[in-house]
């Protein structure tokens, strides 16, 4: 694995034991976990209050420098989330299954399932920006409301209600990445790529590489480079006549992408990562992960890709 896009890492510290409602200990905001502690430290614990998994290693140095402003935000949170890390040299599992190419990385859980994530060593205001957005913070319950509302309106077809709330939100928060990366991936969406590159040209600078804003970047650049593969039914025919040939598979998968049959695309490329892993460099599973970050980390698409990958990978 790389070190240098990821989640962090490091040793857990010492912390005063608090205590709950019942009276009973809480559990400490950090902790290491291993491969047999995930369900009971992240799945279980995660119904009861969010958890922050930490993907990293000895020998990543940028994992050694997300550690303390991750911890720190952690401390600052006062209870509401918990960090816990995995050295992923100890226990690869895991983080395989996750399908996690890269560390430092951090994935957010909520009642048992991955939710968010990050990657890389990133600010930290942008970790304080992404756990207030985990635990819902009180002072912008109205926002993460027009945020939600956002998103649901856009999964039942209404486009200009989401592009409204995003709008909404951005007249209080001119700066808000979530916000600004939704509404230029609806105006991506509806076919306005420039007015689609203007709102993603007004993201603060320090906050360029948010997964957000990146996944909108991703989606547009592999659009553009489907845009000159030809015609589908072509390489349907090629691959009829051929099912080895992986060239024609491969830019077939880039056509589905941009036309949004993820799950298609995503069965393509795997498809020539098992039957031969050399191909271009190991092309297919490098594209795909374009494809992840393009899609979001808790994109269902993504998520099963990851495990089938996962399986091909480590079986």
């Amino acid at each position: 694995m790389s070190d240098t896009n990821g989640f962090s890492g490091g040793n857990a510290y010492n912390t005063t034991v608090s205590y709950g409602a019942a009276g009973q200990p809480a559990a400490p905001p950090v902790k290491d976990t291993t491969t047999a502690g995930f369900t009971a430290d992240v799945i279980q614990e995660s119904r009861r209050q969010p958890v922050l998994v930490d993907f990293w290693a000895p020998w990543c140095g940028p994992c050694k420098q997300l550690q303390p402003a991750l911890e720190k935000v952690v401390a600052a949170a006062a209870g509401k989330v918990r960090l816990v890390k995995m050295n992923i040299d100890e226990h690869p599992a895991i983080a395989g299954q996750l399908g996690i190419q890269s560390i430092p990385a951090v994935i957010a859980f909520k009642d048992g399932k991955p939710v968010d994530g990050f990657m890389g060593a990133v600010p930290e205001s942008q970790i304080r920006e992404f756990v207030q957005r985990v635990i819902g913070k009180n002072g912008g319950a109205e926002v993460e409301e027009a945020l939600a509302a956002a998103r649901e309106a856009r999964e039942a077809g209404d486009l200009a209600q989401a592009a409204d709330l995003f709008q909404a939100v951005l007249d209080e928060m001119p700066e808000h990445v979530e916000a600004l990366a939704g509404l230029a991936d609806l105006l991506y969406e509806s076919g306005d790529a420039e007015n689609a590159e203007a709102v993603l040209d007004r993201v603060p600078q320090d906050k360029r590489d948010a997964p957000s804003v990146a996944a909108v970047r991703s989606k547009m650049a592999l659009a553009a480079e489907a845009a000159g593969l030809g015609d589908p039914a072509a390489l349907q025919r090629r691959l009829a006549d051929n099912p080895k040939d992986h060239q024609a598979r491969f830019d077939l998968a880039m056509i589905q992408n941009a036309q949004g049959k993820r799950a298609e695309a995503a069965d393509n490329l795997l498809a020539i990562v098992k039957a031969d892993r050399s191909w271009n460099d190991d092309g297919a599973r490098a594209q795909l992960l374009k494809l992840f970050e393009a899609w979001g980390l808790t994109d269902e698409a993504t998520l099963s890709a990851r495990r089938k990958l996962s399986a091909l990978l480590f079986s």
